[in-house]
């Protein structure tokens, strides 16, 4: 089975064929290709503090939202809500795409840390083809959090958006979760020993091309290249030419 793309928390793009890349140092792309896996992180363990968390206008406007409670039912209610959204970051695995008909520089310098890196390239249905149907798949929805309302009801939501400060990422996001259970209970508080989980996928299907740093030197290309068939990779490898001198 594919992703699940029909929740309610995942906006879907206007178009599947939007391509996806992921920009990576090779030793990262060594590991993906000899898996044969995905790795999906925990959410807490991301750079980005706002990670599963409300927005401030949820703290300002509940108070609104929620007028026909009573105060301590109120209270109750947003000190439990605070409290699980802390909790299930531990427990809320996400991998990550950036969504552009085009190699991205920005990419480049923010995601790979010298110049021995690669892109790898798909598209959204390609990605939903590979996923198991336990992992969600959507668009990131980035919202000003001093001031718009971040919608609650689901412990999705808060992994859906992010702050307008990152937009320019352009992310596609696959979430899975998965809560410890015991017997029919979710054993909240419980903490989590692993940093994040490998998923199984077939990355022949998956990889359409491959790019290679525009600044890598020409042996990281062939190595690229003999690696990726040492794995049955077929995907064109392609040297970026982003820093290639231009035409006057």
């Amino acid at each position: 089975m594919p992703a699940t793309t029909d929740h309610p928390c995942f906006q879907q793009p206007e178009n599947e064929n939007i391509l996806l890349w992921r920009y990576m140092d090779f030793t990262k792309f060594i590991a993906l290709i000899s898996s044969k896996s995905l790795f999906f992180c925990r959410a807490d363990l991301f750079a980005d503090p706002f990670e599963g968390s409300y927005s401030k206008a949820n703290l300002m406007m509940r108070q609104y939202v929620y007028k026909d409670m009573k105060p301590e039912q109120f209270l109750n209610m947003t000190t439990q809500m605070a409290n699980y959204a802390k909790w299930v970051r531990e427990w809320t695995y996400i991998n990550c795409w950036h969504a552009n008909n085009y190699e991205s520089a920005a990419m480049w310098d923010l995601y790979t840390k010298t110049n021995e890196a690669v892109a790898i390239v798909t598209d959204y249905k390609g990605l939903k083809a590979v996923l198991p149907e336990k992992a969600y798949l959507g668009l990131v929805n980035y919202i000003d959090y001093e001031k718009e309302w971040l919608p609650e009801g689901n412990s999705f939501y808060p992994f859906t958006h992010k702050r307008k400060s990152f937009e320019h990422e352009k992310e596609v996001r696959a979430i899975i979760q998965e809560l410890p259970i015991q017997g029919k209970k979710i054993t909240v508080g419980k903490k989590n020993s692993i940093s994040g989980i490998n998923i199984n996928i077939d990355i022949s299907n998956l990889i359409q091309k491959i790019y290679v740093s525009p600044t890598a030197p020409q042996w990281i290309v062939e190595l690229t290249k003999e690696v990726s068939e040492k794995y049955e990779i077929y995907a064109p490898v392609i040297k970026s030419n982003l820093y290639s001198s231009p035409v006057f």
